[in-house]
């Protein structure tokens, strides 16, 4: 099958030629129909201009095509005429009458006859030079839009060689191009279908759209390809989408580049070329002709097919879709199909195609090229905004997106891996995708049992739940096939070289004197080092890429060695070699069907060996997006040196609050929600800043602040006692105030009341008879005696606005308990330790003060976990909850971003 050919009416107008035996009869109703449905858009009070024109370009298509039906006899049953315009019945009238003139002059003869043909001649001559110049200016437009000056050239001049060269194509100019290689450029303001949306598609299609680099240009008139060479550019969709394919196929000599372009015969590259013509002359046509001729092209042809051409989409499907404005949307296949003929073949075609995985990936990128949109692909799907701080993550449709988290179950999670996961787990939900954890399990000298689970309970405690539990070890027999495989390709080679040479070499540039060897003695080596013995153990494996990059990690890496000091924690002894991370993690991330792997900038260097594993191995290709780690002043997140601290009981276990590790910041009294918040607020972002604590604890803050509830406490030692000479005497009255003043949802709880209650020392500072203070929760007391003792009296309608002294105090009861409050200070007494910096000598000597305290009675109900305010003191964290007098309730001090307490009441290590 091919397209048919599209037949110009006087109006330019594509009619496609209509099928043998069309049915007439359907035919008459049709266009009865449509007239009827112009009259009424007419007659509307606000008439539709643009839904009348497509009413009235559909009626005038189907009474053509009435008339090739019926022998050139339109449905009035006169013979049918193509609709003029006005300006073209004005020159057909003027022809008229200026053909009657000359006929009326050569019927006159003598005289008038001689002057009438001096008359002819003149006219001639100028009708000739009108000829002329308006070819010149057919010739000159030609000529630029070919990028040359052959064409005006040719009709200026009637020389044989100005013949020759007019026959001759024109060339575009090769201009050296501003872009980078792999780097596609166009506008971001104009319409979807003026995107290389064919081009994005082959390459998602082809897995090659990670190699390139979308590039928003606002100044741009059209689309174009950085050459990979540099030498240039290639401009126009469907020729960029021909080179992408085309160097895939050379690339990978796979044949799925080579099917999407048609074929590999001439015949079948010459039917897909047509079908590609085919959509490039619809482009000058109105969206309702070009939808309308499409589908009177594409009906007889998908009646038994899926496909234009072939098992499978290819360029000839997306060049027609394309033409059809790229309708990836629900919105836009809405608007076609309100065009086409309900059922028609055409129209299941275009729901399958904007249903390809591959569309809508390539429809999400032409959108976010500016990194400020993302498609609505689905109908009243609305995805979820952003988070503030976030990005979009690029090429992501909902349904379709995998990320995953590849920790290495030697040692605890800490903040920083923190970031990494619930950036991955933040894309995963909005996306509606998968998040996978997989345990990086290649060295087991350094990973526990121990280590992995606690990174599954770590992951816990900060609101996260894979989809799936993954463990690289699981691979080893796959991941050791694929070696195998690019030592008989010659991909790989084995080296002995001592390490501390190797690195020297690779700084030098400097091939090993084993790159040459043979995939035979490669493979002989490389069975010596999987065998666990002695002699094996002095090789390893060396990808071969190239030893001359200006990028270090391309230069020939370590992909296996062997490693027989412990067992394995899962395997135990089966495996006596190992993958290294930079082999096992594209392989992997592949199989495993990721889609988007996040990496923090460290990594950078190592992308493109990333990319060059997968390519090599004709592996799914990842995109990968990368992101900045977090560093915080005053702390250190290195294991080794977080192990120092354990080992030398600087701290007490991998969970104390002054450690930076999940568990840590856990039981210091962190916020799941707030903590998410802060991290996605730094989000993808590649700047890699120290960051304060402060900001962190300020954000978790706002959040405690929202369900802490409220309580009160006073200093053990530093107290004094007021009494309130018209209360009651024992303490046996309650006065009911809200858990949350805020939020009276909380519920109420009761307070203790009576004539002794106590003050904290501090806030007595000055005080006077006469005085008016307020009792948080109670009311104003008025002193009346300062001097050898407080004393005041309760002010029941007191103006507490009025009051200066707003003060936090408990009834002295026997009921009170004890309590513990625990604060905490940083580790390291230096902001920002450099890489020559000894860190044993800025260690803190003071980083941890506890304070008794007489707390009210109901702190007896709290849980561990909970988290409370002590009014005027801060927020806490319940550690240990009361038990007895002498297993007292244990707080730990939350801190809240501020340097200095607002009520005065300073913690011993300044309310840090």
């Amino acid at each position: 099958p091919k397209p048919r050919d599209p037949t110009m009416s006087s109006e330019g107008n594509a009619v496609a030629t209509p099928t043998p035996g069309e049915n007439l009869d359907e035919l008459k109703t049709r266009i009865t129909a449509l007239g009827e449905s112009i009259k009424s858009l007419k007659s509307s009070s606000e008439p539709d201009k643009d839904a009348i024109s497509t009413a009235v370009a559909a009626l005038l298509d189907a009474k053509r095509t009435f008339a090739k039906s019926n022998g050139g006899v339109g449905v009035d049953g006169k013979p049918w005429e193509e609709p003029m315009t006005k300006s073209q019945k004005k020159k057909a009238e003027k022809e008229k009458k200026a053909a009657a003139a000359a006929a009326a002059a050569a019927a006159g003869g003598g005289g008038d006859a001689g002057k009438a043909k001096s008359n002819e001649a003149n006219a001639a001559k100028k009708a000739a030079k009108k000829a002329e110049a308006k070819a010149k200016k057919a010739a000159l437009k030609s000529g630029a839009k070919g990028g040359g000056a052959g064409a005006l050239g040719a009709a200026a001049k009637s020389t044989p060689a100005a013949a020759k060269k007019a026959t001759t194509p024109n060339r575009p100019p090769l201009t050296k191009s501003k872009l980078k290689p792999y780097n596609i450029s166009f506008n971001p303001n104009v319409s979807l279908s003026e995107r290389p949306v064919v081009t994005l598609t082959a390459a998602v299609l082809l897995g090659s759209i990670v190699d390139y680099e979308l590039v928003s240009d606002h100044t741009r008139p059209g689309c174009a390809l950085g050459l990979p060479s540099g030498n240039g550019e290639v401009s126009g969709d469907l020729a960029m989408a021909r080179f992408v394919a085309k160097r895939e196929s050379s690339n990978s000599g796979y044949g799925s580049a080579a099917s999407f372009l048609g074929g590999t015969s001439d015949e079948d590259v010459a039917m897909m070329d047509q079908w590609v013509d085919y959509a490039l002359s619809l482009s000058k046509f109105g969206a309702a002709r070009r939808a309308l001729s499409i589908q009177r092209t594409l009906d007889p042809l998908l009646v038994g097919g899926t496909y234009v051409l072939g098992h499978s989409m290819t360029l000839a499907d997306v060049s027609l879709f394309a033409s059809l404005g790229f309708p990836a949307s629900g919105e836009g296949l809405s608007e076609v199909a309100a065009i086409l003929p309900s059922g028609c073949p055409t129209l299941r075609w275009m729901n399958t195609i904007s249903q390809h995985p591959a569309v809508r990936e390539a429809a999400q990128l032409a959108v976010g090229v500016a990194k400020n949109a993302e498609a609505q692909l689905e109908a009243g799907a609305e995805i979820d905004p952003l988070l503030s701080g976030m990005s979009y993550l690029e090429g992501a449709t909902p349904g379709c997106v995998t990320t995953r988290f590849p920790p290495e179950p030697s040692g605890y999670l800490h903040v920083g891996h923190a970031k990494a996961v619930l950036l991955n787990d933040y894309y995963a939900r909005r996306y509606k995708g998968r998040l996978v954890v997989r345990f990086d399990d290649t060295n087991p000298t350094k990973e526990k049992d121990e280590y992995q689970e606690s990174i599954v309970e770590d992951l816990g405690k900060i609101g996260v739940k894979p989809d799936v539990v993954t463990f690289t070890s699981d691979y080893f027999e796959t991941i050791e096939q694929y070696a195998l495989w690019m030592i008989e390709n010659g991909l790989a080679f084995m080296d002995d070289t001592p390490q501390e040479q190797m690195q020297k070499e690779r700084m030098d540039r400097q091939n090993s004197k084993h790159r040459g060897q043979s995939p035979t003695e490669a493979l002989e080596y490389f069975n010596l080092m999987c065998s666990g013995k002695k002699e094996g153990k002095a090789w390893c494996l060396r990808a071969k890429i190239d030893m001359s990059s200006d990028n270090g990690t391309m230069r020939d890496p370590v992909l296996y060695r062997q490693n027989t000091e412990s067992p394995h924690h899962r395997s135990g002894t089966k495996y006596k070699a190992y993958p290294t991370y930079d082999l096992a993690c594209p392989i992997v991330d592949s199989i495993e069907g990721v889609t988007h792997a996040l990496r923090t900038t460290e990594y950078d260097d190592r992308n493109a060996q990333f990319a060059w594993i997968q390519r090599a191995l004709g592996l799914r290709r990842v995109r990968i997006q990368t992101f900045a780690r977090m560093n915080f002043m005053y702390t250190v997140m290195s294991k080794r040196k977080l192990t120092w601290f354990v080992d030398t009981g600087k701290v007490t276990g991998w969970d104390d609050p002054r450690f930076p590790t999940v568990r840590g910041v856990s039981r210091r009294g962190i916020d799941v929600g707030a903590l998410k918040r802060f991290m996605c607020s730094q989000g993808a972002s590649r700047r890699i800043v120290n960051m304060e604590w402060g900001k962190f604890w300020a954000e978790n803050k706002k959040e405690i602040d929202k369900r802490a509830k409220r309580f009160m406490a006073i200093d053990k030692v530093d107290h004094v006692a007021l009494t309130v000479t018209n209360a009651a005497g024992e303490g046996m009255e309650f006065l009911s105030t809200d858990y949350l003043p805020k939020d009276p949802s909380f519920g109420k709880r009761l307070v203790r009341i009576g004539r002794r209650v106590l003050l904290e020392t501090v806030d007595t500072d000055g005080m006077e008879v006469g005085e008016n203070i307020v009792l948080t929760r109670w009311g104003v007391i008025q002193l009346t005696k300062v001097e050898g003792g407080l004393e005041g009296v309760h002010v029941p309608d007191g103006d507490v606005k009025a009051a200066k002294r707003k003060l936090s105090w408990l009834a002295d009861v026997p009921e009170n308990i004890p309590v513990v409050l625990s604060e905490f200070d940083n580790l390291v007494s230096k902001e920002k330790l450099e890489e020559d910096d000894k860190f044993e000598d800025f260690i803190n000597p003071n980083t941890q003060a506890e304070t008794e305290v007489i707390g009210d009675v109901g702190l007896k109900t709290l849980k561990e976990h909970d988290i409370i305010q002590l009014e005027r003191r801060g927020f806490y964290r319940v550690d240990r909850p009361y038990v007895n007098g002498s297993k007292k309730l244990m707080l730990f001090m939350i801190p809240d971003g501020k340097k200095k307490a607002m009520s005065g009441l300073d913690g011993k290590l300044a309310h840090r």
